[in-house]
């Protein structure tokens, strides 16, 4: 058999091993960053299509200048229930490279990047490479792990690690550079994650316990040792029942809770409920402001890039909770 074809039927046999479901449970069945060695030399800045902002920003760091990168999820959008528009389609078809996070986050394009994978798109859930074994798996989350990885900031650097390569392999003749971003923003990291440590510890311990609006923290909980109450499940389709928020009006008064914060990409709805509910027993708990979960905050502010999102929910938790942080956060960028 001339060497080819030979190649091009190998190239068919693993574009469609690409479509088994990954070992970490990501959605979509993605191929691996090792699964799609495309070594021919792309037209620059080439076209990086991703879905959440976290995901954006971090690829946008490791990309630099060689790519284009659009991110489908704006402020305020919420993964778990947004449905791709047929212009996200487009997009998403037009791009020569795409990232997700996956482990279900975004459930309802599962098809679309299962879609482009079979059709050889390079498509990667960005948690593809975690271990198993780190990822949450609550008992009420159906057997699925609890995508909200970036919580924590030392496993989201691993995801930063992971687009490096990912583009190494994509475009082979930059992959140094790729490395080279990805080492330079996980600096930046490590940084982060250590204020994040040293700061949520400051917090007396009996306010150390973080009540919020769905269940997005629960890997910050164990990264920075503080416990954490949600309203809310994993996904923001689950539906807090009475007797969720009677349970956590009944917990924030015998512990004396001080504050209880909302999320920018879910309904203050709930929160509400949980003031009243806790006023009505004599317990006056505040709101001590919008943390950013599964969406961070507007396009070309600080908070709009996934450090200043984590600086901003460390920060202000800390002083909301009792705790010393800096007043305008670890790079002096915050309002106070």
């Amino acid at each position: 058999m001339p060497r080819y074809w030979f190649s091009l039927l190998l190239g068919l046999f693993l574009l469609g091993g690409c479509n088994q479901p990954s070992q970490s449970g990501a959605a979509g069945g993605g191929p691996s960053a090792d699964a799609v060695d495309d070594s021919r030399t792309p037209k620059y800045p080439y076209q990086i299509v991703t879905t959440s902002g976290m995901v954006t920003d971090i690829v946008r760091q490791v990309a630099g200048d060689k790519a284009n990168v659009t991110g489908l999820m704006g402020t305020g959008v919420d993964p778990h229930l947004y449905k791709p528009s047929r212009n996200d389609v487009t997009q998403l078809r037009g791009a020569d490279v795409v990232f997700y996070s996956g482990l279900m986050l975004e459930g309802r394009m599962g098809d679309n990047f299962t879609s482009l994978a079979r059709n050889g798109k390079p498509v990667y859930p960005i948690t593809e490479e975690i271990d198993p074994d780190y990822l949450r798996e609550p008992p009420e989350f159906a057997g699925h792990y609890d995508p909200h990885v970036w919580m924590d900031v030392s496993a989201w650097s691993e995801c930063v690690a992971f687009v490096a390569k990912a583009l190494g392999k994509y475009d082979t003749a930059n992959a140094d550079f790729y490395i080279t971003n990805a080492e330079a923003y996980r600096e930046e990291l490590a940084k982060l994650d250590d204020y994040a440590l040293q700061t949520i510890a400051t917090i007396p311990q009996d306010r150390r316990v973080l009540v919020t609006a769905h269940d997005a923290f629960g890997y910050f909980a164990r990264a920075y040792n503080i416990e954490v109450r949600s309203i809310q499940g994993l996904s923001t389709e689950s539906e807090a029942s009475v007797q969720d928020i009677n349970h956590l009006v009944q917990f924030i008064v015998d512990k004396k809770i001080p504050a209880i914060f909302v999320e920018s990409s879910v309904s203050k709805r709930n929160v509400l409920a949980i003031v009243e509910g806790a006023a009505q027993q004599g317990w006056n708990i505040k709101i001590g402001g919008e943390l950013f979960s599964d969406a961070m905050g507007k396009p070309e502010t600080y908070e709009g890039t996934y450090i200043g999102m984590i600086d901003h929910n460390v920060t202000l938790i800390t002083r909301s909770l009792g705790g010393e942080a800096l007043a305008s956060g670890l790079n002096g960028r915050l309002h106070p």
